[in-house]
């Protein structure tokens, strides 16, 4: 068991870091996270980031494929240093999301340390939005103690502790002006919709990342 969490919350899949050939004329977007943007187990169309720029061509609003930095097993650590290496430079875009902080809840590292990293994260989202804090959305973090995968754990605990990383990210989302989408209770409806989770038995399904696209495009498309 130790071997497979391993495999899963850790090992990266670096392919998803290249950056995409842009059609100059639609919107741009960048994508920044882990597995949970990546679309880990599902295939890469399925993943929300992908999902999404089809939803906004399928509106009428052209948008060329997802700039992807993430990775699964990332912290909010990891991100950071993947974007200094990504050298971005002043580089913007139409659409910036972020999502990231279930590997620091996973590892158990510090909530003050997080919320640190958080805000430093954040506002590299806003300096690379071309409407700076308008052309950012941040989705909460899902909640993992609920599937299949956590069998044996104390998922109770599990859900307390996303709560509390939720509680420091939309508080700082929040306090920056910025669009919070909160996905976490339709990650927790995997406890009745088995079909919500990827199968690997932890991460989410195509049908989860669908849902979390209704959410954002309730807020993207306005933008």
């Amino acid at each position: 068991m130790k071997f497979l969490v391993t495999i899963l919350f850790s090992i990266g899949i670096f392919n998803t870091c290249k950056p995409v050939a842009n059609n100059p004329n639609a919107l741009t977007y960048l994508a920044l996270g882990d597995s949970y943007t990546i679309g880990e187990s599902e295939p890469q169309e399925q993943s929300f980031p992908y999902q999404l720029s089809a939803r906004l061509n399928a509106a009428g609003k052209a948008t060329n494929p997802p700039d992807i930095i993430a990775v699964t097993g990332w912290t909010t650590g990891d991100l950071i240093g993947a974007i200094k290496d990504r050298d971005l430079g002043s580089r913007k875009y139409d659409i910036v999301t972020l999502l990231i902080g279930v590997n620091n809840q996973y590892r158990g590292y510090s909530t003050d340390d997080y919320r640190q990293e958080f805000i430093d994260l954040l506002n590299t989202a806003i300096s690379h939005a071309k409407g700076g804090k308008a052309g950012v959305f941040v989705l909460s973090i899902p909640d993992w103690g609920l599937t299949p995968f956590a069998g044996g754990r104390d998922r109770a605990q599990i859900s307390k502790e996303i709560d509390q990383f939720n509680a420091i990210n939309k508080q700082e989302t929040e306090k920056a002006g910025v669009t919070y989408v909160d996905i976490t209770p339709s990650s927790r409806l995997a406890t009745t919709d088995i079909e919500l989770i990827a199968g690997d038995g932890l991460h989410a399904s195509g049908k989860m990342y669908s849902m979390w696209v209704n959410e954002l495009l309730k807020v993207v498309k306005p933008k």
